[in-house]
């Protein structure tokens, strides 16, 4: 797995690329982050899996968690999401910056692909 940095409007999304699988996958935390502008983001994914948990919601019996560099530096089991996970996580944040969001996240899924000459690239 590769794990890169990408920024939405100058903030950090950090993302892991699976090889095996060819999906990307993204630290939910950072997209929570991203999109509510909230100080505690990991509060704020505290608060709406509970939300989502009442409401029925299995979304989060299929997060995985992987490690990814921390702020302080260290490598942390973080939450992530991938591209499908990721977009009903979305839907369920109300933010004006929900839409921006999913069209960078399929631009991210594009240049992957585009930079892909051979059917396994790595």
């Amino acid at each position: 797995m590769k794990s890169e940095i990408k920024l939405f409007e100058e903030k950090k999304v950090r993302t892991v690329w699976n090889e095996e699988e060819e999906e990307w996958y993204f630290s939910v935390v950072d997209m929570i982050g991203v999109l509510t502008d909230s100080e505690n983001p990991r509060r704020y994914l505290s608060d709406l899996k509970i939300k989502l948990k009442k409401e029925g919601s299995e979304l989060y019996d299929n997060i995985v968690q992987l490690k990814l560099l921390a702020p302080d530096g260290k490598m942390r089991l973080t939450d992530v999401a991938n591209t499908e996970q990721l977009f009903r996580i979305i839907q369920s944040i109300p933010s004006p910056k929900a839409e921006p969001f999913k069209l960078w996240i399929a631009q991210v899924a594009k240049e992957r692909l585009t930079s892909c000459k051979t059917p396994n690239c790595q």
